[in-house]
């Protein structure tokens, strides 16, 4: 049973969308991943966000480019929170249509939405979500916060050694 379904568009999403699994993976989150199409699989997709839920799952991270229909559909489908990844694609207006296209949802449709590429930043995000009710996650996302200001820490002592 997995807490977070990852789902994008196409595989050449993939390799964006691999940095959410990872993240998730170094939190002891379960996930599934898959490719599923709003516009040449949309009954594949409602089947599966609508029955997410009783999946198991708390979270679905969508990353899609283009016209990144992807998120927006996805919620229509489930109550679970739904995070989109905008995606650069070969077809992309240099990403703004894909941030557009999942930033700007109607009423009553959310989705949150991380930057251009940043699917890292939506395992993130799924972690705190699930980290609400789960005290391990919690307890890993508090770890993870200290060792990102340790580092900017350490890389400051760094450039003072080094005379700036």
């Amino acid at each position: 049973m997995s807490q977070v379904g990852i789902i994008m568009g196409s595989q050449s999403d993939l390799s964006i969308m691999e940095e959410a699994a990872q993240i998730l993976k170094s939190f002891g989150i379960t996930y599934e991943i898959n490719i599923i199409s709003a516009h040449r699989a949309p009954d594949v997709l409602a089947e599966w966000a609508g029955s997410a839920r009783d999946r198991g799952m708390k979270v679905i991270i969508a990353g899609a480019g283009g016209a990144a229909h992807l998120p927006g559909v996805t919620a229509a489908f489930t109550t679970l929170p739904v995070i989109g990844v905008p995606v650069r694609s070969r077809i992309s207006i240099d990403g703004w249509d894909s941030i557009l296209s999942i930033l700007q949802m109607p009423s009553g449709v959310p989705v949150a939405t991380v930057a251009l590429d940043a699917a890292k930043n939506a395992g993130i995000l799924a972690a705190q979500i699930i980290g609400t009710s789960d005290e391990n996650v919690a307890g890993k996302l508090a770890d993870f916060k200290v060792e990102m200001r340790d580092k900017v820490i350490a890389s400051a002592r760094e450039l003072k050694e080094k005379g700036y």
